[in-house]
C-alpha cells in the first residue's frame, strides 16, 4: 500500500500594521489607482515589532498550527523553512523556529528558492513522509520582505508585504495528499530579479550600503513574461500527467505576485476566476508566505478530495506546480 503525505492543517500569520496604497503615495510618485490596476494590491502587512524577524512570524504560524491540530511539539520530526529573509546568514531559520517553540526532537533546514520556496519545501517534506523517515513534518514559509525593500523605488515598494504560513504533513493511505509535482529553473533569470550585494560575491561594504544595493532589484517586464509562461506550462504538465482537465480541477493556488500574472495564467490553462485563490489585495507579495496564506484564507471552502494545483514562480528563475488532493473538510480540523 502506497503512502502519501497529506496536508492535515494550515495556519497563517500576518503582522498587525497595514501599509496602504495611500500611505505609499506619501513615499514615492505613485497613486492608489495606478497600483491597483497594475498589481491588484490594495494594502500589505508590515512587521514593525521591535526585535522581531522572519523566524518570529514563522514561529507564530507554527505555534497556531500546533494548537489547531492538537499536535505536541515533541511529535514533530522535521521542520523545513522556506525564506529569502532569514534572521541571519546562518544558522538557519528552521532550527531557530524549533528552538523558540520547544520542538526539541526534530531536525530542520531552510530552502531558498525565492517565491517558489514554499512549493519546493512542501515537496521535499512530502518525500520524507513518503519514505517513512518522518511521521510529522511542518513546512513553513516566512518572509520579512519590508526588510529588503527600497521604499524610494516605486517599481518594487508597492509589491511586497510581510507574512508567514505553515502546514502539517502526515502519512496517509487514503486517496488524498500530495500527488505530483513539476519544477523548472533557469539561472540566467537572475539578471532580472536579484539583490545586488550582501552575498559572498559582493559582501557588504560602506559603498554597497550607500549605493542602496541591499534591496530587491526587479526588471518587471521580463519577470512578468517568464512567470506567466513558467507557471502555465507547469500547470499544464501536471494536469496532463494526472488526467486532469478544468472540470476536475477545483482550485488553482497561485503565487500572489501580481493580479495580472494570476489572471493571465488562469486564462491560459482554462480555469475560471472563481476557482483561483486570490488574496494579493490584502497582503501583497509575501514571497514564501503567499501559498500557505492562500490555503489559510480559503481553508473553510475546501473539501476532502478537492483537486488543487499550487503553482509559483520566483527569482533565480525558479518555478513549478504541485498537485494536491485535499485531505479534510475545511473547518473540521
Amino acid at each position: 500500500m502506497s503512502i502519501r503525505a497529506a496536508i492535515k492543517g494550515v495556519m497563517g500569520y500576518v503582522p498587525e500594521d497595514i501599509l496602504t496604497n495611500s500611505d505609499l503615495e506619501k513615499l514615492v510618485d505613485t497613486n492608489d489607482e495606478w497600483i491597483r490596476t497594475r498589481t491588484g494590491i490594495k494594502e500589505r502587512r508590515i512587521l514593525k515589532k521591535d526585535g522581531w524577524a522572519s523566524s518570529d512570524m514563522g514561529a507564530e504560524a507554527v505555534k497556531g498550527l500546533l494548537k489547531k491540530t492538537n499536535t505536541d511539539p515533541s511529535e514533530i520530526d522535521l521542520l523545513i523553512c522556506a525564506t529569502v529573509t532569514a534572521d541571519l546568514v546562518f544558522p538557519d531559520n528552521a532550527n531557530t523556529i524549533c528552538d523558540k517553540l520547544g520542538i526539541n526532537s526534530a531536525f530542520g533546514f531552510d530552502i531558498n528558492a525565492a517565491c517558489s520556496g514554499f512549493l519546493y519545501a512542501l515537496t521535499t517534506g512530502a518525500r520524507f513522509v513518503e519514505s517513512g523517515t518522518c511521521k510529522k513534518v511542518i513546512v513553513v514559509g516566512t518572509d520579512y520582505m519590508s526588510s529588503i525593500i527600497d521604499y524610494t523605488d516605486r517599481a518594487t515598494c508597492v509589491l511586497f508585504g510581510d507574512g508567514a504560513g505553515a502546514v502539517l504533513l502526515e502519512p496517509t493511505s487514503e486517496e488524498v495528499g500530495i500527488v505530483d509535482s513539476s519544477f523548472g529553473g533557469d539561472g540566467s533569470g537572475r539578471a532580472f530579479l536579484h539583490m545586488k550585494a550582501g552575498g559572498s560575491r559582493r559582501p557588504a561594504t560602506l559603498e554597497t550600503v550607500m549605493n542602496r544595493e541591499h534591496f530587491v532589484y526587479q526588471e518587471g517586464r521580463s519577470v512578468f513574461k517568464y512567470a506567466v509562461r513558467g507557471m502555465a506550462e507547469s500547470i499544464g504538465e501536471v494536469m496532463g500527467r494526472n488526467g486532469l482537465d478544468e472540470k476536475k480541477l477545483n482550485w488553482v493556488v497561485p503565487h500572489q505576485a501580481n493580479l495580472r500574472i494570476i489572471q493571465s495564467v488562469s486564462k491560459m490553462v482554462g480555469v475560471s476566476p472563481d476557482r483561483v485563490m486570490v488574496n494579493i489585495h490584502k497582503y501583497g507579495n509575501t514571497t514564501s508566505g503567499t501559498l500557505p496564506l492562500c490555503l489559510w484564507d480559503y481553508e473553510n471552502q475546501l473539501r476532502k478530495g478537492d483537486n488543487l494545483i499550487l503553482v509559483a514562480f520566483g527569482g533565480g528563475f525558479t518555478w513549478g506546480a504541485t498537485y494536491v488532493k485535499w485531505a479534510y473538510d475545511g473547518g473540521d480540523e
